[in-house]
């Protein structure tokens, strides 16, 4: 195994992790912000007043988008254990 293989996994591993993480972390974002302009405009400074919403949008994407990232994490998933023999002969 030389060094662009595992710079090659590292970098696959890394892009991996920002697709299945992106669907929540936007979604969470815009939340967020919703929730931020409503509190600035309404005057309301409660800070647990973000989490109920933001744990309802995340559980409603992880609903709508869980089998897609499951899947897209076996997919990687077999893709490495079918390099293996490649890797180290």
């Amino acid at each position: 195994m030389d060094t662009a293989m595992v710079v090659d996994l590292g970098r696959q591993a890394l892009w991996m992790t920002m697709i299945i993480c992106a669907p929540l972390l936007g979604v969470a974002l815009v939340v967020g912000l919703l929730v931020g302009i409503f509190q600035a405009a309404t005057s309301i400074n409660e800070q647990t007043l973000s989490f109920i919403p933001k744990l309802l949008a995340l559980g409603l994407t992880m609903s709508i988008m869980g089998g897609w990232m499951i899947n897209t994490l076996a997919d990687y998933t077999r893709g490495i254990f079918s390099r293996i023999p490649t890797l180290f002969g």
